[in-house]
């Protein structure tokens, strides 16, 4: 089980989630895990994510900002996108990484007290965040992205999809713990409805990934 502690990371006294620790380390895993095709799922996620040219982005719970860099390349350099998370630690790598992208930038922040004010960006992201929320505050973290985006916005939620079989999905347990074993991601869908969001659409990424798209009303 020391996997799953490095992949859920520590807990957050700010919310009582898991902060993720180890960047340089947690980058090489997700290039694993993906097994070579993490890049083209998180440049997938951004395309679905409706970001284009000039666009204000964020990224909730960026991490190592992966796909805020994925963010960066759509909405280019007369657009920006900022990445939001809890760990010091994950942040300094995600920095590092973007440093050629100056309109890629990253910030401290949890995902239920989001940065800036209401209607403030065009799109909102969140990737292989929502598992390592409570429960109890998820949808409080729906809210916040809703407020955040102006009318017409558009919000796109990401999260791990475990894998069908039992054998499989029993082996994921086994290595990354129940958390990633049993995640609810049907739940995606209904959180994302009630926080006010309409126009949903949601598919799977091979191999991993659950999506929902949504549109802050206008």
């Amino acid at each position: 089980m020391e996997l799953a502690r490095f992949l859920h990371g520590s807990s957050d006294a700010r919310t009582g989630g898991q902060t993720l620790t180890h960047g340089r380390a947690y980058e090489a895993f997700g290039t694993v895990f993906f097994g070579g095709r993490r890049g083209p799922v998180f440049r997938r996620l951004a395309a679905l994510s409706g970001a284009r040219p000039g666009d204000r982005a964020l990224d909730v719970g960026c991490g190592t900002g992966y796909l805020t860099r994925c963010v960066a390349h759509a909405v280019g350099p007369t657009g920006t996108v900022l990445g939001v998370d809890p760990s010091p630690d994950v942040l300094a790598h995600a920095r590092r990484r973007a440093a050629r992208h100056p309109h890629c930038t990253f910030t401290d922040g949890i995902a239920e007290e989001l940065p800036g004010p209401d209607d403030a960006y065009d799109v909102v992201v969140s990737s292989l965040m929502v598992h390592h929320l409570p429960e109890g505050v998820r949808a409080r973290a729906a809210a916040e992205m809703f407020r955040v985006l102006r009318p017409g916005g558009r919000l796109l939620l990401a999260d791990f999809r475990p894998p069908a079989g039992p054998l499989a999905r029993h082996l994921v347990g086994a290595v990354a713990g129940p958390v990633m074993q049993h995640n609810p991601v049907h739940q995606l869908h209904p959180l994302v409805r009630e926080a006010g969001f309409t126009s949903l659409t949601s598919g799977d990424l091979h191999p991993w990934i659950h999506y929902v798209h949504a549109t802050k009303p206008e």
